[in-house]
């Protein structure tokens, strides 16, 4: 290898691929989350700060793929909705009470990767600390080299809230700053020995939410988890708790916990409810990548055939995502077809030819961070058979159970358990289970969690409230070998759609996408526009 050649593999291999930048020009999408919504996060969350802390938040890791080449970096999405900011290496400082940095006074201080032409030349153009100001309205910003020497005068705090710090990063020897040295400088800031266990501060929030309604229930959660975690077993507090003999001796317990300035559940609580209840600007993002997302599972109804493969659905459902402008798939697309139906997250999607299988399609776009989850289930052929027919009915009937327990006030658990009562006495009175204890077998996961900036989204799972947006999925899934009638075996059916909760009930927010037989077999009979698209075949 010449010289040249040699200096250019060099810069090559020392700026990984996919490493993330921010655009801020003109070329811009225009739909964004402004400035102001972040700002105004940021300020809700800093007004509920106990008094006399500080709250940290960290970015998410740059993730490898192979070699040389990363995963396109995603935010963290508790750091995007509080910042906008969506570069690696980066730590975001929030402050109950003014904070003097440099002779200013300040709430928030945002330590940003700095500018570097060199870089930015391969990976684009960062923001820097002066960017992050005028483009993301934070007050103070400053450059990640500057964390090492920022002086965190824990004496002047009652607590430092954090969320669980990033346990598997990468440490770039050519970058001094990055998430790796953040964390570890961190730690040291606040005096974090190697190896601390916060798992005991999770049981304690857990027990000081539960113990009243179900103690004894509860010393059991904390005996299991303490027989798995060998540091919890140590917990003076969490042993005193499990030997209680009796709920006035268990509430001594909990009156006693102590409070430990390094705390990780606070943060998680407090994002947790905000989270939750979405804003005007959100469900504007929210329904269009729903939108898309239904429209996807409506172009594919019409393109399929038995011919196709799984993988070919799964590039038309993320194609029509790509036209219009979503940046990624909100999770790993699920395609299967038959009994790949019957595992749950089915990702692999490599089966060549769909047949006349069921093809269940579990997808959804994520646009501009908010994400969409909406699954069909249809017959690649165009066509129910009489036993695919009777459980997508069954699951039909029971998603519609469930849309009707979706109210604000009703528990979060109320469509699952209206879903899953159809679901059980359905599958009786098929023949399919013989009593209500077997059910499981078949109907394994809940019905419905909250969708947003995850698709298993931040909720407190209390009373559904209006302006969350959760997910109404039954299923049932029947796999080869199982004790039944074979000509069940196979039988994968979900149905799911988005839920609005409102004022007074419930908006589908995917109903674009058929869900009766009637309608999908209707949907399957039109033309595609990719009928007549065909690729040159490979030798």
């Amino acid at each position: 290898m010449n010289f040249l050649r040699h200096l250019c593999f060099t810069l090559l291999v020392s700026l990984p691929l996919g490493v993330a930048a921010q655009n801020t020009g003109p070329d811009k999408p225009s739909d964004f989350l402004d400035k102001e919504f972040h700002r105004q996060r940021r300020e809700v969350l800093r007004q509920q700060l106990p008094p006399r802390s500080v709250a940290v938040l960290f970015s998410n890791p740059i993730r490898n793929r192979a070699n040389d080449v990363d995963f396109h970096f995603h935010q963290h999405p508790d750091f995007y909705y509080l910042t906008g900011y969506r570069e690696p290496n980066a730590v975001l400082l929030l402050f109950s009470d003014q904070h003097m940095v440099n002779g200013v006074a300040t709430e928030e201080i945002l330590f940003a990767q700095a500018r570097n032409p060199q870089a930015e030349s391969w990976t684009g153009k960062r923001l820097g600390e002066e960017g992050v100001e005028r483009h993301l309205g934070l007050t103070h910003a400053l450059p990640a080299t500057a964390f090492a020497g920022f002086k965190l005068d824990t004496a002047a705090y009652d607590q430092i809230l954090f969320l669980e710090l990033p346990h598997d990063v990468r440490n770039d020897p050519n970058n001094s700053a990055d998430l790796y040295d953040l964390v570890a400088q961190f730690k040291q800031k606040i005096g974090l020995t190697e190896g601390k266990d916060f798992a005991h501060q999770e049981l304690f929030q857990i027990i000081k939410m539960y113990d009243a309604q179900g103690g004894a229930r509860v010393q059991q959660e904390v005996q299991r988890q303490m027989r798995a975690n060998p540091n919890l077993a140590k917990n003076p507090t969490l042993n005193a708790y499990v030997n209680a003999k009796d709920a006035a001796a268990r509430a001594a317990v909990v009156k006693g916990m102590p409070k430990e300035k390094a705390d990780i559940t606070w943060l998680d609580g407090a994002l947790s409810e905000m989270r939750e209840v979405k804003t005007p600007q959100e469900l504007t993002l929210l329904r269009k990548a729903v939108a898309m997302s239904a429209i996807g599972q409506v172009e594919v109804m019409k393109a399929m055939h038995p011919s196709m493969s799984e993988t070919e659905v799964q590039g038309i459902h993320e194609f029509v995502y790509k036209k219009y402008g979503a940046e990624y798939e909100g999770y790993p697309s699920i395609v299967g077809a038959g009994n790949n139906g019957c595992i749950l997250h089915y990702v692999e999607n490599e089966k060549p030819k769909l047949g006349t299988d069921l093809v269940l399609m579990d997808l959804g776009a994520e646009y501009h961070g908010y994400t969409a989850d909406v699954t069909r289930t249809i017959p690649a052929n165009g066509k129910f058979s009489p036993a695919q027919a009777q459980i997508y009915e069954l699951v039909y009937a029971a998603q519609e159970a469930g849309f009707n327990a979706c109210k604000p006030g009703n528990a979060f658990n109320a469509p699952d358990q209206a879903a899953q009562k159809v679901m059980t006495d359905g599958l009786i009175k098929l023949g399919i289970i013989k009593n209500a204890q077997e059910a499981r077998r078949y109907t394994m996961h809940g019905v419905s969690h909250y969708i947003g900036l995850d698709v298993h989204d931040r909720g407190t799972y209390g009373p559904l409230k209006p302006n969350s947006v959760i997910t109404v999925e039954p299923g049932i899934y029947i796999p080869e070998g199982s004790p039944c009638d074979k000509k069940w075996w196979g039988i994968g059916v979900r149905i799911e759609d988005d839920i609005l909760i409102t004022e007074k009930g419930w908006e589908n927010l995917s109903k674009g996408a058929p869900r009766t037989i009637k309608e999908i077999e209707a949907t399957m009979a039109q033309p595609s526009p990719l009928d007549n698209f065909k690729l040159p075949v490979l030798k």
